[in-house]
C-alpha cells in the first residue's frame, strides 16, 4: 500500500485550517491576557498610551463600498507591555476609528488592572456544625416518618 503525503481524511481542508488558525490565535490571545494580568497595573492615560502604542492603519472590509474598502481608515493599536491588539474599522473616518480604538484599549486595560477580591476563608464553629447536623437529623426523621406512613 502506498503512503501518500496527503491523505483524504480532511486534514488539508481550508476551512479546518482556518478554524485551527483561529483557535491558535484565541489561545495566544488568552495566554497574553494571563501574562499581562500577572505583570501588574498598566497606566490608562491617553497621553501615555499614545506614546507607547504601535498605531497602524488598515483597510476595512464589509459594507461601505469604495470609501471603506479602498482607503485605509481602519486603525490597529498594539499595546506592547500587555500584548493587547485592538482593531477598529467601525467607521469610514480614520479619526473616529482611532478614538474608538483608544477607548476600547483603555477599557481593556482597566479590566486587566482590576484585581479580584480574595475570599477570606472562614471556619465554621463547632456549635454551628452541631446545629446543622441536628437539623439534618430532624429533617431525615420527618422524611422517614412520612415514608413509613405511606407504607401502612
Amino acid at each position: 500500500m502506498d503512503e501518500t503525503p496527503h491523505s483524504d481524511d480532511g486534514d488539508d481542508d481550508p476551512l479546518r485550517e482556518a478554524a485551527r488558525a483561529e483557535a491558535e490565535r484565541e489561545r495566544a490571545r488568552a495566554a497574553a491576557e494571563r501574562a499581562a494580568r500577572a505583570r501588574g497595573p498598566f497606566p490608562t492615560s491617553r497621553e501615555h498610551l499614545e506614546a507607547i502604542c504601535e498605531v497602524s492603519f488598515v483597510r476595512g472590509s464589509g459594507p461601505g463600498g469604495q470609501h471603506r474598502n479602498k482607503v485605509e481608515t481602519g486603525v490597529r493599536l498594539v499595546h506592547p507591555p500587555s500584548g493587547i491588539t485592538i482593531v477598529a474599522t467601525d467607521d469610514r473616518s480614520q479619526t473616529r476609528n482611532r478614538e474608538n480604538a483608544f477607548e476600547r484599549l483603555i477599557e481593556k486595560l482597566r479590566e486587566l488592572n482590576q484585581r479580584p477580591v480574595t475570599r477570606k476563608k472562614k471556619r465554621v464553629s463547632k456549635r454551628q456544625k452541631k446545629k446543622r447536623v441536628a437539623e439534618k437529623r430532624r429533617r431525615g426523621e420527618i422524611k422517614r416518618l412520612r415514608r413509613d406512613k405511606g407504607q401502612e
